[in-house]
């Protein structure tokens, strides 16, 4: 705790709180210090229950995933109150966790858009990388009906599956573009010069355009 204080840094800080993570930590740094520490589950684990966001974020990168139970897990998400705290977890960790489709399933539907938003991440991770099984147009009639007026943070997980679905599977494209076009969500979203814009009609294809150009289609 002493050594992350010293790596504390106000304009990193400064930074950080814009985007609601109350930590001063160049992450460059705290990677380092985790590279040093190697994987500890243990202090892992004392260093999650300090509560402090940079002790959390490093007890994320030393941890083991596949250790934590089911229930832990679910405590944890809920516990995590910043977002970039929250996000290291569920990409970090609960993706690498047998019991990730059981959080998945539980996570989705429920009441608090923070948790739900985890869920809706675990769904676009398997919109990408194993679809088999899932309702990919029950997927698209819940984020028709809810996406528009979704929490900031739920709002932007769907729009991310929704990019998802129509960026993987072709026979979907055109209705997750109209559904997008539609709702309007993120639209005016500012982007960085040479960065995609999140608005899901222009994300959709502009990667579909990456895919053609590699394979030359």
């Amino acid at each position: 705790m002493a050594e992350l204080a010293g790596l504390e840094d106000p304009e990193a800080r400064a930074v950080n709180e814009k985007h609601g993570d109350d930590h001063g930590v160049n992450l460059s740094k705290l990677r380092a210090l985790a590279k040093r520490l190697k994987t500890q589950q243990e202090l892992a684990r004392r260093l999650w229950e300090t509560g402090d966001t940079a002790a959390r974020l490093l007890a994320i990168l030393i941890c083991r995933p596949k250790a934590f139970e089911r229930d832990e897990l679910d405590v944890m998400l809920r516990e995590a109150r910043t977002p970039k705290v929250q996000d290291w977890l569920v990409n970090y960790v609960v993706k690498k966790n047998p019991h990730s489709e059981e959080l998945r399933l539980a996570w989705s539907d429920d009441p608090d858009p923070v948790v739900a938003s985890a869920g809706w991440a675990l769904t676009t991770e398997r919109v990408a990388k194993k679809p088999e099984g899932l309702d990919l147009a029950g997927l698209l009639d819940v984020i028709e009906a809810e996406m528009k007026d979704a929490p900031d943070r739920l709002q932007w997980a769907m729009n991310h599956c929704l990019a998802q679905i129509g960026i993987e599977h072709a026979e979907y494209r055109t209705r997750a573009i109209d559904i997008g076009e539609r709702l309007e969500v993120l639209k005016d979203y500012p982007t960085s010069p040479g960065c995609t814009s999140p608005f899901a009609p222009v994300w959709i294809t502009e990667m579909v355009r990456r895919q053609d150009d590699k394979t030359g289609a």
